[in-house]
């Protein structure tokens, strides 16, 4: 993966519907040439999918939260079947600390969250943060060339 391959994948992070034409002009090859390229990076994974961004209050979901579980690790093959089930949760990872998985969902009223993390109590203890706002959106992978990370 070269300099080139990092400029397409961050046009196409900024706007996955960018024309090829347009990507052409901004590194400098043909269309074909970055046509051949996105190939690529299709098929070796890099580039796994292409999705819209939908804003999320526009569509009636206003509460945004993040769910700390302490979970007990032999849990783990019940618990990722029921939350790959929920279709509030939009994220769910598995961290060190005094957690093990946060989850970030999305839900219409506090409500709704209230309901979702009672069920979620069964697999352990939980805490809750409930967005206010967010001055940072998801922005995507940063793709700086290998040893220029933070600068």
């Amino acid at each position: 993966m070269d300099h080139i391959d990092r400029k397409i994948m961050d046009i196409l992070q900024q706007n996955a519907r960018a024309p090829l034409k347009e990507i052409a002009d901004r590194v400098f090859l043909s269309s074909p040439a970055v046509s051949a390229r996105i190939a690529r990076l299709e098929r070796e994974g890099v580039l796994s999918g292409y999705q819209a961004r939908i804003d999320a209050p526009k569509v009636g979901y206003t509460v945004k939260a993040f769910i700390n579980l302490d979970m007990d690790p032999q849990r783990k093959p019940e618990f990722y079947p029921y939350i790959e089930s929920c279709p509030h949760v939009v994220e769910c990872n598995c961290v060190t600390g005094d957690y093990s998985m946060l989850i970030e969902v999305l839900f219409r009223t506090t409500q709704e969250l209230d309901q979702f993390i009672n069920h979620l109590q069964q697999f352990g203890r939980t805490h809750t943060q409930i967005v206010f706002s967010t001055p940072v959106e998801h922005r995507g992978v940063p793709l700086e060339p290998p040893g220029e990370a933070g600068t």
